[in-house]
């Protein structure tokens, strides 16, 4: 199992660590560095930073979100920052929901995620492999547009540029069963939101048919200390916020992803609270069990212990989303 190293991304400001971080996963011997994107910093920006300040470890987006930009502008992305990084670019894509695609994109959310998936990493892998003019018609994405308001001027283009790799991996931020089974058959991984390793059941029937080489790269927090209950404080508040505040009461996939794990009743306290504007009650709500499962908090010792049970698992990649040096130098030793 490779370990790599989650930033997340920025909260009221550039966090001064994320560079030394990644400078000192590289020097440890860490595969991977991750960036995000919500509605404040973009993925690939920092990404570009760390790129210029390390020479090895590869550069991933977990996730760019599919609304912020055209499957093309994703692409031009993707190509020149694999060129600048001499070909360590991976490409995390997610769909996102309602809430944020309408809310702050301002764009409509496919009323068929599926499709308009399927269709945005098939435009992305036309630009990357550069056989032909990038052409498509489909549902959600048409080149050239094909709209009631189209000038009909619009042609066919492939890339001035030619992208290093044509292979450049494509991982997908999945939730739902059909779309992680999906994520198998048209990305080269998959980026859990969620991992307990020890309910995979959650997600057995979506992954029954694995081809070869697939990633799976999941986050888990990953602290070092001797309070477990203060450890795990960080996590149920990240879940208290996915759950609660990250989609609306009717439609909230991180809720529904937290009741296929084996907690309904919990998730649907925790939006309860979170949307009656009872936050810290929230956080509270979030059980321990599943913050701990999700997560690998502790002392040494009882983290050592239940990294046996990730290692055993279906899981390639571990993002680690660690608060400092010395958490990320015992995980690569107890990896090692």
């Amino acid at each position: 199992m490779r370990l790599g190293l989650a930033l997340g991304y920025w909260g009221r400001g550039p966090d001064p660590r994320h560079l030394e971080l990644a400078q000192e996963a590289e020097r440890l011997g860490y595969d991977s560095v991750w960036t995000a994107e919500s509605w404040g910093s973009d993925a690939f920006t920092p990404l570009t930073w760390i790129a210029a300040h390390t020479s090895r470890i590869r550069l991933g987006t977990a996730i760019a979100q599919m609304a912020a930009r055209s499957p093309t502008t994703t692409a031009m992305h993707a190509l020149t920052l694999d060129h600048l990084s001499g070909g360590r670019m991976m490409l995390g894509l997610g769909l996102s929901g309602p809430q944020v695609v309408e809310g702050w994109y301002g764009r409509p959310f496919p009323r068929s995620p599926l499709t308009a998936t399927r269709e945005y990493v098939d435009v992305v892998r036309q630009v990357l492999r550069r056989e032909g003019p990038v052409e498509t018609d489909g549902r959600f994405h048409a080149h050239p547009y094909r709209g009631e308001d189209a000038t009909g001027l619009g042609k066919p283009l492939k890339p001035i540029t030619h992208p290093l790799r044509a292979d450049l991996p494509i991982l997908l931020g999945a939730e739902g069963p059909k779309n992680i089974t999906q994520t198998t058959r048209i990305a080269d991984g998959w980026l859990p939101l969620y991992w307990s390793p020890t309910r995979t059941d959650a997600y057995e029937a979506s992954l029954a048919d694995l081809p070869e080489d697939f990633v799976i790269a999941p986050m888990a927090r990953v602290t070092v200390c001797d309070d477990v209950a203060e450890g795990l404080l960080p996590v149920k508040a990240m879940l208290g916020f996915y759950i609660g505040g990250m989609g609306h009461a009717k439609r909230n996939f991180h809720a529904d992803l937290m009741a296929r794990m084996g907690y309904a009743d919990e998730a649907r306290r925790v939006q309860e609270l979170f949307l009656a504007g009872r936050r810290e009650e929230a956080v509270l709500a979030v059980p321990d069990a599943f913050a701990d499962e999700i997560s690998l908090i502790g002392p040494r010792g009882r983290i050592a212990e239940r990294l046996e049970l990730w290692r055993k698992g279906a899981v390639t990649d571990l993002l680690v989303l660690a608060p400092d040096p010395h958490t990320l130098r015992v995980l690569a030793d107890l990896n090692s």
